[in-house]
């Protein structure tokens, strides 16, 4: 005769809806020991506080009391409340359920955390090789042009000294054809020139101090260069009246604001 199967074997081959009553019939059994255990709480607190109406004598004694009882019971283990395997069985199946709900809630959270860092690094050696190609660019072709320079630098700055020079001569000549054509088409006023004896008179008393109008021009110049931010100079005597007019007319010089005796050369930028 075959032994009969026992209560664990029962409880596995049970159906879902055993499970469930398993489950109920647990959890009825915990809350009636938890009711029990919170009624003894509950008698306990009451008779504190009615410790706590009685006479002092009566009081300390009953602290003595208490005080040895709580000793006693912080040298006692603790124990469950309940030793039913089949109580055990379903708590700790409820348990494992709800933990195994969220391990697999983290798993999943993991997992997407996961699947993001992957991208993330995936793109980061993306721009990492990008860089080191353009990288490895510039520092060949930083080596060919130091290569090129060592060769070349000497024959760079001759060229350039060479430039330099034909700049300053094409400067040069520039200067003297504009000096000689300032002085060919206006010259100073010729007291001995024609003209009635009033003029001559007149032109040669200007003449003792008069600058030409290359001198005027080079004046302006130099103090537009020297000093930009006052490039006005004053007119006297020696700059002769309708020489500094043609320049104001012409638009190549303009008088100060505030002062018709200063003029400078006119922004031509």
């Amino acid at each position: 005769m075959s032994p009969a199967p026992s209560k664990q074997t029962e409880m596995e081959q049970s159906s879902p809806s055993s499970d469930d009553a398993g489950c109920m019939a647990a959890k009825a059994v915990l809350l009636e020991d938890c009711e029990q255990q919170f009624g003894l709480l509950q008698k306990l607190q009451n008779e504190i506080i009615l410790a706590d109406t009685e006479a002092d004598d009566e009081a300390v004694n009953r602290l003595i009391a208490i005080t040895s009882e709580l000793e006693q019971w912080q040298e006692m283990e603790p124990k469950l409340l309940t030793t039913n395997p089949e109580v055990l069985v379903a708590v700790g199946k409820e348990e494992l359920q709800r933990l195994n709900c969220q391990l697999k809630m983290v798993l999943s959270y993991s997992q997407a955390k996961l699947d993001a860092q992957k991208k993330i690094l995936k793109r980061e050696q993306t721009w990492q090789a990008e860089k080191k190609e353009a990288l490895n660019a510039v520092s060949e072709k930083i080596t060919r042009l130091r290569h090129e320079n060592e060769k070349s630098e000497h024959s760079i700055l001759q060229d350039m000294k060479r430039k330099i020079n034909n700049l300053k001569d094409y400067h040069s000549s520039l200067m003297e054809m504009l000096s000689d054509m300032l002085a060919e088409h206006f010259p100073l006023p010729d007291p001995l020139g024609n003209g009635t004896k009033k003029k001559r008179a007149a032109a040669y008393d200007a003449e003792i101090n008069l600058i030409s109008l290359s001198e005027i021009i080079e004046r302006l110049t130099n103090k537009t260069l020297e000093t930009p931010h006052d490039p006005y100079v004053t007119t006297d005597d020696t700059f002769w009246p309708p020489y500094t007019e043609m320049l104001l007319r012409n638009a190549i010089a303009i008088r100060h604001p505030e002062d018709c005796n200063k003029i400078r050369l006119e922004m031509f930028f």
